[in-house]
C-alpha cells in the first residue's frame, strides 16, 4: 500500500550569498510569491533582492500601544475624576493632576505594546509550528554552517515541478529537490 505524499516545494543550494542574491533577483523578477531563502547569516540587501516591503508588525504594535494609552488614561482618569474624586492636601481633582500618573500611563503602553509585538510576530511567523516541511530535506541542516539555500513552494501560482526545477538549476542552483510535506 502505497500513499503519495504533499509536495511543500523545491529546494535548491547555492554556492555563495552574491549567487543566492543573484539567484533572489531573478526568481523575484521571474514573478514568484511564496519562497524565502535560507543562510547561516543576514545578508545585507537580501530584503530588497527579494522584493520585500515594509513589515506590518510595526503599525499592528503602535495600535496595541495605542491601546495601551488609552487604557491608561481611562485607569486613572475616570476612578480619580469622577468616581472617587478626593480633595487631598488641597490638591484639585481635575486634569491638572495628570501628570501623577504619566508612569503607570507610560507603562501600559509598554505592556500593551510589547504583548501585541509578540502576539502579533507569532501569528504572522504561523508560530508555534513544531515540524517545517524544510525539515525534511536532508541537505537543509547545511544552512547553519556554511550552506545558501532557496526554497519555493508549491503553494505558489507559478510553481511547476519541471519549469521550477529547471529555473533553478539555470539560475546556479545545485541538489535542486523535492521537498515533501
Amino acid at each position: 500500500m502505497t500513499h503519495s505524499r504533499k509536495v511543500y516545494g523545491l529546494g535548491a543550494e547555492f554556492e555563495s550569498a552574491a549567487a543566492l542574491m543573484a539567484a533572489a533577483e531573478k526568481i523575484r523578477d521571474t514573478g514568484f510569491s511564496h519562497w524565502d531563502v535560507h543562510t547561516p547569516f543576514p545578508i545585507h540587501g537580501m530584503d530588497k533582492a527579494m522584493g520585500l516591503g515594509k513589515s506590518k508588525l510595526s503599525a499592528v504594535v503602535f495600535v496595541g500601544g495605542l491601546m495601551g494609552l488609552l487604557t491608561g488614561v481611562g485607569l486613572v482618569t475616570i476612578p480619580s475624576l469622577y468616581i472617587y474624586p478626593m480633595i487631598v492636601h488641597g490638591k484639585p481633582y481635575t486634569w491638572a493632576t495628570l501628570p501623577a500618573f504619566f508612569p503607570i500611563i507610560f507603562e501600559l503602553t509598554v505592556l500593551f505594546s510589547a504583548f501585541t509585538a509578540v502576539a502579533t510576530m507569532l501569528a504572522l511567523n504561523q508560530l508555534p509550528r513544531f515540524h517545517h516541511p524544510v525539515f525534511n530535506w536532508d541537505r537543509f541542516t547545511k544552512f547553519t554552517d556554511d550552506g545558501f539555500m532557496m526554497v519555493i513552494e508549491a503553494k505558489d501560482a507559478k510553481f511547476s515541478e519541471s519549469r521550477t526545477k529547471a529555473l533553478l538549476e539555470e539560475i546556479g542552483g545545485k541538489n535542486v529537490t523535492l521537498i515533501h510535506d
